[in-house]
């Protein structure tokens, strides 16, 4: 299926060139300007070695760094008519704080602090730069303005902690910019059943401006008739499906699993959408006969997150794993659902079948699913290995983030997609889930983003939960710094 092959070219060539910085070094009058400006010099290269996109201010200030109030209200309109995701501001010399805080108070994206290393003090006891001290200056003065901040630690531009910090700066920005823009595509309301999964849509547009675009389901029924009616893209999914599943199911019931997953792609589209929530039992079986899993599978393969039982807070929770991700893996929805028989830290994670088939760890099988009489779920074990699971979740005007690290185990065979996971504490977790806020569903993902995501709770005013217990760790990831 050509739309698969493309965006899979697309993922495999991505790195942060979809994230802009506004890049604002920043000096003080009283120390070496010259000093200042060549360690901007040096930034601006080092930014460019790793791969980082990034606007500059050297054609608005005449030495390149920020340190004039007239300069930084021009500086403010470039890097908004350019749209920067987040700001850099390195500190080549001790910094002009006041500065740096006005244009971050301006610009409301993610902030990232850095400044090098200070060289020994001459034979005469002079030295240069003090960028170590205006850090200091600095991260008080944007408290004051309730400004947040991520640090980077005081290190050399070559050092490794340097290009880790700006590569998860990076995809924090990543979080941010895809949790503001985010529209949901809900089909149907939630079942009637799920009390769990209800949501306050006023109030998700209030604090957060999430959208949802709401659909009934004879809205995707008629567009499914009408693709399939035009055929060429339902044909071109079944062969993809044939050449990556096996296929235990009919040709008209395949046919219908490509007819749904083109439809709901066509829907997102026309309503601007990044991540859909199906009803997705049992109204839906009555008019097409088929389970919805597996057209979810395909949309999520293609990094189009689809989630299940009309779940926004699940919806909610995918945008932010793949944009932590940084598109590197997809995400998988799952129910958080029985004891591991053997391992006292081990928990099943599965649902009918929407994982995409790049989470798989063998041929997935397009079949039948545990709970239901209808075709259309998938059916495979996920890989083992290090994963992040996660869940955003709220009530009562207030909301979090679950979230920590698991890696995969073995554990008895089940239908659907599955795996079992083993985590740190496991009863300590389960306590987490049933105090809530949080509900039996996650979001898990084949990469460590607990870091990115922690830091990005700042920057979008929820409160994160780590299940680990390990926040000093976390924080350190991200600042550089051992604990």
């Amino acid at each position: 299926m050509q739309a698969n092959a493309g965006n899979k070219k697309n993922r495999e060539g991505k790195n942060m060139a979809n994230i802009k910085l506004g890049l604002a070094p920043t000096r003080r009058s009283i120390f070496s300007a010259p000093a200042a400006v060549e360690y901007a010099n040096l930034t601006r290269a080092r930014l460019r070695q790793i791969g980082v996109e990034f606007v500059d201010i050297d054609d608005i200030a005449e030495d390149g760094l920020l340190h004039d109030d007239n300069d930084r209200i021009r500086i403010a309109e470039k890097f908004r008519a350019a749209e920067v995701d987040g700001l850099f501001f390195p500190h080549g010399n001790f910094g002009t704080e006041y500065e740096v805080a006005r244009l971050a108070k301006e610009m409301n994206v993610p902030v990232l602090l850095w400044g090098p290393r200070d060289e020994r003090p001459d034979e005469n006891g002079i030295r240069l730069r003090d960028s170590q001290c205006g850090l200091f200056a600095t991260g008080k003065v944007l408290r004051r303005f309730r400004v947040p901040f991520t640090y980077l630690t005081n290190c050399n531009l070559e050092d490794p902690e340097f290009e880790r910090g700006i590569k998860n700066f990076a995809a924090v920005c990543n979080v941010v910019k895809a949790f503001r823009k985010t529209r949901i595509l809900q089909i149907g309301p939630r079942p009637f059943d799920f009390w769990s999964t209800m949501c306050n849509e006023g109030e998700l547009l209030e604090k957060f401006n999430i959208q949802l675009a709401p659909v009934p389901l004879p809205e995707l029924t008629s567009r499914m008739k009408s693709v399939k009616e035009e055929g060429t893209e339902v044909a071109s999914v079944v062969r993809y499906c044939r050449e990556h599943f096996n296929i235990a199911i009919q040709d008209a019931e395949l046919e219908n699993v490509a007819a749904l997953k083109v439809a709901i792609r066509r829907l997102a589209d026309e309503y601007g959408c990044n991540a859909a929530a199906i009803q997705c039992w049992n109204a839906l079986q009555g008019e097409i006969g088929i389970m919805p899993c597996a057209a979810n599978a395909l949309l999520n393969e293609e990094g189009f997150p689809v989630v299940c039982e009309t779940d926004i807070h699940g919806a909610i929770t995918a945008v932010l794993c793949e944009a932590a991700g940084m598109d590197e893996a997809r995400s998988f929805f799952a129910d958080w659902t029985v004891r591991h028989p053997d391992n006292e830290n081990g928990e099943l994670l599965q649902h009918c079948g929407p994982w995409p088939i790049s989470c798989a760890g063998c041929r997935p099988t397009i079949g039948y699913p545990l709970a239901f009489d209808h075709p259309g779920a998938v059916e495979a074990e996920a890989k083992h290995g290090e994963m992040t699971l996660c869940r955003f979740d709220g009530d009562n005007g207030e909301y979090s983030l679950l979230l920590g690290n698991a890696k995969g185990v073995d554990g008895p065979y089940t239908k659907g997609t599955y795996v079992w996971v083993e985590v740190k504490n496991w009863k300590r977790l389960e306590a987490k889930i049933v105090e809530g806020p949080y509900i039996h569903h996650c979001v898990g993902i084949h990469k460590n983003v607990v870091p990115v995501l922690y830091e990005a709770c700042k920057y979008i005013g929820i409160a994160p939960d780590l299940y680990d217990d390990n926040e000093e760790e976390v924080r350190a990831y991200i600042g550089g710094y051992e604990v």
